[in-house]
């Protein structure tokens, strides 16, 4: 990135501050010998201290400081990495994989420790309005944090690292299925840091090669969801055994941004924004438990292209700039990307996340406690030809994904009922592994796991139980695929199977991912 240089200072010579004699030989030893015949003793010692000065002046100081730099360095022993998003190479350390079968739920409650927080740097200003900028998270809205109960080295996200090792000191799950599908995630990664959405079987035996291509136009959506997965279990830019995976892949998004507007991905396509939206939560987390500076001017230019790419007063669609629509989808995805970026200590718009509250809620039918996807009750969306042969009745994701929102701008379900008619909706549509049936969603569960997580008591236990058998029944475990999931919902033609794992992955993190904001219920 951009590094600082230091200017030099002239200092004047000698000669530069002795009187030129043609400008005053005439009368120059005339006054001095006036003024000395009435200051002598005072022109003695001024003529003593130009000496000292003189001499002074001519030692070559920089020698000194240079030596005591050295010095300096010699005694210090810097860590390694200290370019985290350019690290050096170093041997891999083996990840031990067990096999063995969990007895305990694959979803299960965990103690939530109050944690001391951890400071991050000061971030630059995003491009937006400035009355809507807060260093305080949602200070204005009085809105409440998700993320984590704190604590050292991810803050907020701190839950991440109390597994094996302690604090700082590596992964958090020991279940072996998220280390199988870590594993796969690894093994399928390109040398650049990206995942290649529709080519990553390249990296497969040739007579054992993985099936399941996305889209081309996704690579950066699924190298953000693959980065999830690994932040997820307690990697970072410094810590954990896929350390540097996430290196490579924070980086790789980095230099692919668009320096001028702080897009990540290309324009191609209308669904670009999905992916940037990705990107925009990656990059934050990343800074968030790894607060390098090289990060942090990118992430927030990231942040800022949400912004601006909002409906005036209100959310987001595709296109930017907006032309005044709104969707359910697009929007949850910002609404966590802004989140996350707020944790990190970045600077986000409250009119942004206020836009984005207005827009659930007039998505929100009242009398069913649907939550619409353009419209108020609305279905998810298909595509015509492509994916429509999925049943839109089997799935409430949109519902799922306004629950998760609201939880995340503050709102509880005490103060604001409609979100258990949300949930109950979500009680009528469990999941359940049902490819011939077309009712496989990814992209629900994800939403529905993190959302009933959030309601605790009866949902998260109707939830927890159908959810368990479809994660351990669902993920592959022969040759080349083993670890990872099969991508047959009805947006796995987009990500391929590099998003479905990843998608499964983060369920079966979301006990420590974030913490539960309203506690046993």
């Amino acid at each position: 990135m951009n590094s600082d240089i230091k200017g030099e200072r002239s200092t004047p010579t000698i000669e530069s501050t002795i009187p030129r004699p043609w400008e005053v030989e005439e009368t120059f030893h005339d006054s001095l010998y006036d003024w000395l015949e009435r200051a002598p003793w005072f022109a003695i010692s001024a003529a003593a201290h130009l000496v000292v000065l003189l001499i002074i002046q001519a030692i070559p100081w920089n020698l000194f400081e240079q030596e005591q730099v050295h010095a300096l360095e010699a005694s210090v022993e810097l860590p390694p990495q200290m370019d985290l998003l350019d690290p050096p190479e170093e041997p891999e350390e083996p990840v031990e994989v067990r096999e063995d079968p969990l007895e305990e739920p694959v979803i299960m409650d965990l103690p939530q420790d109050e944690l001391a927080p951890v400071e991050f740097m000061d971030s630059e200003p995003a491009e937006g309005n400035p009355e809507f900028f807060s260093d305080a998270p949602f200070e204005a809205m009085g809105l409440q944090s998700i993320l984590g109960v704190g604590g050292p080295p991810g803050g907020k996200y701190g839950q991440r690292f109390r597994g094996n090792g302690g604090p700082g000191g590596g992964r958090r799950s020991s279940d072996p299925r998220v280390d199988r599908a870590l594993r796969w995630l690894a093994d399928h990664q390109d040398e650049d840091g990206s995942w290649d959405s529709d080519g990553f079987m390249k990296h497969d035996p040739p007579n054992d090669p993985c099936d399941g291509p996305g889209s081309a136009l996704h690579d950066v959506g699924v190298t953000s969801l693959a980065l999830l997965a690994f932040l997820g279990d307690g990697n970072t830019m410094r810590e954990g055994p896929y350390r540097d995976n996430v290196s490579r892949g924070v980086r790789w998004l980095r230099d692919i941004q668009d320096p001028d507007n702080g897009r990540v991905p290309d324009p191609i396509g209308k669904h670009y924004i999905y992916d940037h939206a990705l990107a925009t939560l990656a990059l934050s987390e990343a800074y968030a438990l790894s607060p390098v500076a090289p990060l942090r001017r990118p992430t927030q230019a990231a942040l800022g292209f949400c912004m601006r790419s909002r409906a005036p007063y209100g959310a987001w669609r595709y296109d930017v700039p907006s032309v005044g629509a709104q969707d359910t989808s697009v929007t949850g995805w910002m609404i966590f990307a802004l989140q996350a970026g707020r944790e990190a200590g970045l600077q986000v718009e409250e009119e942004a996340l206020v836009g984005g509250l207005t827009w659930i809620d007039e998505a929100t039918d009242p009398a069913t406690g649907r939550v619409g996807y353009d419209v108020i009750g609305s279905s998810s969306s298909r595509i015509m030809g492509i994916n429509d042969h999925f049943p839109v009745d089997g799935a409430e994701s949109m519902t799922a994904v306004g629950l998760l929102c609201r939880f995340f701008l503050g709102q509880t379900p005490e103060e604001n009922p409609i979100m258990e008619r949300h949930a109950d909706l979500l009680l009528e549509n469990l999941p359940r592994w049902d490819p011939e049936g077309g009712r496989c969603d990814m992209y629900y569960w994800y939403y529905g796991t993190y959302a009933m997580w959030q309601m605790g008591g009866r949902w998260w236990k109707q939830w927890n139980r159908a959810m368990e058998p479809v994660l351990v029944s669902s993920q592959r475990k022969d040759g080349a695929h083993a670890g990872s999931w099969d991508p047959l919902g009805p947006w796995g033609h987009s990500g391929g199977r590099v998003y479905s794992t990843a998608m499964m992955t983060l369920c079966l993190q979301v006990t420590y991912r974030y913490s539960r904001l309203l506690g046993a219920r």
